[in-house]
């Protein structure tokens, strides 16, 4: 019934790493894609694929085109193309995209909704 497309993503995926030690506060704009291990709070804007690994602890509103949950997000999400919240994903916050999948065991509060924009593009 679910269908997660959590690729195993490696550091070499990702063009920029947060590590685990950086807390930051502010707004991130990126174009390719951001494995976040660490802490975020205040506004993504993001092109590509944002990765928030288990340990990472995020408070921001999101927009980007693909998003996967492993770890905390507080905050609203919307993607261009898919959203994906694992096993160990937390997300307080509502949530718009085309694709939305949930893993059994994860954590999700808030309003789904799933729309049509973009969605021809995730095939």
């Amino acid at each position: 019934m679910t269908d997660i497309h959590n690729d195993v993503l490696e550091d070499d995926d990702f063009d920029t790493v947060l590590s685990p030690d950086i807390d930051f506060a502010g707004t991130f704009s990126f174009e390719k894609s951001f494995l976040v291990r660490g802490k975020v709070s205040g506004v993504i804007d993001a092109a590509g694929v944002l990765l928030i690994d288990e340990q990472a602890r995020v408070e921001a509103d999101i927009k980007a085109d693909r998003v996967i949950i492993r770890g905390s997000v507080k905050g609203n999400i919307t993607a261009s193309v898919r959203v994906e919240i694992t096993l160990t994903g937390t997300l307080e916050g509502n949530v718009s995209a085309p694709e939305i999948s949930m893993e059994s065991g994860c954590l999700f509060n808030g309003k789904c909704s799933m729309t049509r924009e973009n969605a021809a593009n995730s095939l």
